[in-house]
């Protein structure tokens, strides 16, 4: 990992997944996971302050990078409930819990930068329960030909300087080819957000 991997773009994604319109759409899904929670790429941990602590039975927090994770550990240190939190260091693609062992899966704003998102999605069918579900709030590919145009032009420059988040990424498509089907799913364009970066598609999404 070079040091701009390591030093520069955690504080970048940090940032750049803290602002207003991101939140808001975070408390949007985040609040209504409950029992065994798993969490794909926590980041800093942005989410840790939004979950029931009355519906959480426990938290994994899964994250691939050393720098987010130290921020995290902080993040779950001054929130009081560091101990409730284990962290997986590891990416999503090889998911290291059991089979049927999770009641939701939380994914924000990280299927646009795992770099395997199929093996990703796999591993946490795996691990849900059948009567479990992924809630999700994730950006992508627009709908606007105007806008997907540039997004295919802009994304080569823009996956090495954001931490491999990719552009592109139809999201309703990736949970459909993974075996899920989508509830609740909405979509909108974010205020005061370039469009190029900011489509997004939230909702719920349950195994077929």
């Amino acid at each position: 990992m070079n040091p701009w991997e390591r030093y520069v773009v955690p504080n970048l994604i940090a940032c750049a997944c803290g602002t207003k319109p991101i939140m808001k759409q975070r408390e949007k899904v985040v609040p209504k996971a409950e029992g065994r929670v798993l969490e794909l790429g926590c980041g800093s941990g942005t989410n840790f302050a939004m979950y029931d602590a009355s519906k959480v039975e426990h938290l994994y927090a899964l994250e691939p990078s050393p720098g987010m994770l130290v921020k995290a550990r902080r993040e779950a240190g001054a929130l009081g409930f560091g101990n409730h939190i284990e962290f997986l260091e590891t990416g999503a693609e090889a998911i290291p819990l059991e089979d049927n062992s999770v009641d939701t899966a939380v994914i924000t704003f990280v299927l646009c930068t795992i770099p395997d998102w199929r093996a990703a999605l796999a591993e946490t069918r795996r691990v849900l329960k059948p009567e479990g579900r992924i809630l999700f709030s994730e950006h992508g590919l627009a709908p606007d030909e105007s806008v997907a145009k540039w997004q295919r032009r802009i994304e080569p420059v823009w996956k090495p300087l954001a931490g491999g988040c990719h552009l592109t990424r139809d999201v309703a498509a990736l949970f459909t080819e993974s075996g899920f089907r989508l509830e609740e799913a909405e979509t909108m364009y974010l205020p005061s957000t370039p469009k190029v970066a900011g489509f997004v598609s939230w909702g719920a999404a349950r195994a077929a």
